[in-house]
């Protein structure tokens, strides 16, 4: 039998306690991995443990496909109506929103973010998500299509089947509800495999669909590594349809193992390296306080981070006065604690790949103007990082670096600086900031980029779209926009003479 995770809190934030099996979620059920095998999961904050999971493993995903498939043709799918999905999803958003401090509370803990972040933004947008979907269950209508008078053809929007589903680290019980609300409204049944870095809320999201009432089978749980599970789910022949958030590099590998085994479709939502303009005119304050947002925001690991800050000459000198002093500002510490602003970053591996980052940029010439080091002597923390003098070619201009650490480049003309803005392979986010209407429209189209915030930066709505350009993905996410991910179109030719 699978172990149980118990974990009682007492800190300035939060007072409770959680208890739930660590192991896989197959058919309702919780079981061991066949192989037997843990994974240990690490606080970041302290680098110690805090529990271990079952490891899933090519085999676990064969019976998680099959207790998928199952549910899909004997209670869900076809079999289930738009309009008792909808009661399903809705009674899952209320059975969160009763266990939200708790939801809070192993995500803070199991991720590093604040506890204030995980439940004001993470958690209610995460209930928000699958609210709103709630509300598409049954309203996915097709076309009727007028040809001729001997003729009714219409469509159809009809579930796929089994889909895959793989989510990240950064954001775990939010991008689980991106792909859990959109694949359920439309009637599909999954098999997700959540980060081996952050399983916890995927985990305890199983016993909050059993509560809910979803049926058994219609929502699978594999934990385990990207290589085994993630691999399993993307080559899979009975998985028609595969929908990933993370790296470009790992999108590159579902693309292919998808292509190379039954061309199941693919949703990918990957790296970015945003741009964010600032124009003299802009309102320098907020200015700086949503540029510290855009770079800061859940320590840096966000793909749409406003990584690449353009401030104009006019206020470049006043900007970066005020930015350096909000960054050197930003409490790093504990997530519990009760004024702290960032937490540490997720792993060991991030924090080694981000100080990598840091280094590359002094060694490249760059100016460190605040941070660039570590903060503490326990767990993952980096201090808020700014660079400036930094040249187009360094890999801290042109890389992702998903943390803490932001570019400031000076500019003068504004088609250059769109130029540059356009200089990367990502186009996933981006952001302007003036008074001037006329230039912030003007800027915001010819900006290569899935979203662009004007004025604002990082501002996220269930009912809106998300995704990106070139190499930072293929579809959307959220808004009507996210249920063509999960349906095929099916056209219906009637003759109503009965003959040719």
């Amino acid at each position: 039998m699978p172990s149980t995770f118990e974990y009682k809190w007492d800190t300035p934030k939060y007072k409770g306690q959680t208890s739930f099996s660590t192991g896989l979620f197959i058919g309702g059920q919780f079981v061991d991995g066949s192989g037997g095998t843990t994974i240990d999961v690490i606080n970041p904050t302290t680098g110690k443990l805090i529990t271990t999971i079952s490891e899933g493993t090519e085999k676990d995903v064969d019976a998680a496909v099959d207790a998928a498939q199952k549910a899909f043709d004997t209670v869900w799918g076809l079999k289930v109506g738009g309009l008792e999905r909808s009661q399903l999803l809705w009674d899952l958003a209320q059975v969160m929103e009763k266990h939200k401090e708790e939801l809070a509370a192993i995500e803070a803990l199991d991720n590093g973010k604040t506890y204030d972040w995980a439940y004001g933004t993470d958690v209610t947008f995460a209930i928000e998500v699958v609210k709103y979907f709630a509300g598409w269950a049954d309203k996915i209508s097709g076309q009727t299509i007028e040809t001729d008078e001997r003729k009714l053809i219409y469509t159809r929007h009809e579930p796929i089947g089994v889909v895959g589903q793989i989510i990240p680290w950064n954001f775990p019980l939010l991008m689980w509800s991106w792909k859990i609300a959109p694949a359920l409204a439309t009637g599909n049944t999954i098999v997700l495999k959540p980060s081996e870095f952050t399983p916890l809320t995927a985990i305890r999201m199983c016993g909050l669909i059993k509560e809910a009432g979803i049926p058994d089978g219609v929502v699978n749980i594999v934990t385990g590594y990207g290589q085994t599970v993630g691999a399993a789910i993307s080559a899979h022949m009975k998985i028609e349809k595969v929908a990933f958030t993370g790296s470009t590099l790992v999108g590159r590998k579902i693309m292919e193992a998808a292509a190379k085994s039954n061309l199941k479709t693919v949703t990918l939502e990957l790296g970015g390296k945003s741009p964010n303009i600032i124009y003299d005119d802009a309102d320098l304050e907020q200015a700086v306080n949503w540029a510290a947002h855009g770079i800061f925001w859940n320590h840096g690991q966000a793909c749409c981070a406003g990584s690449r800050i353009f401030v104009q000459a006019g206020i470049y000198d006043k900007f970066m006065e005020k930015f350096v002093a909000k960054a050197r500002s930003i409490k790093v510490g504990d997530p519990f604690g009760p004024d702290t602003e960032q937490g540490p970053q997720v792993s060991q591996i991030q924090y080694d790949r981000i100080m990598g980052y840091i280094n590359s940029g002094k060694e490249e010439g760059a100016t460190v103007v605040t941070g660039g080091d570590r903060n503490g002597s326990e767990g993952y923390f980096i201090n808020p990082t700014i660079f400036t003098d930094v040249k187009p070619d360094m890999k801290i201009v042109q890389e992702e670096i998903f943390g803490p650490v932001g570019v400031v480049i000076k500019f003068t003309d504004e088609d250059d600086v769109i130029r540059q803005a356009n200089d990367t392979v990502y186009g996933l986010a981006a952001a302007v900031f003036t008074q001037n209407l006329n230039r912030a429209i003007e800027t915001a189209h010819r900006l290569q980029a899935g979203t662009a915030w004007i004025n604002c930066v990082n501002q996220l709505h269930a009912q809106v779209p998300f995704g990106g350009y070139k190499q930072s993905g293929i579809g959307r996410e959220l808004g009507e926009y996210a249920l063509a991910n999960y349906t095929n179109v099916k056209a219906v030719h009637i003759n109503l003479q009965h003959k040719k």
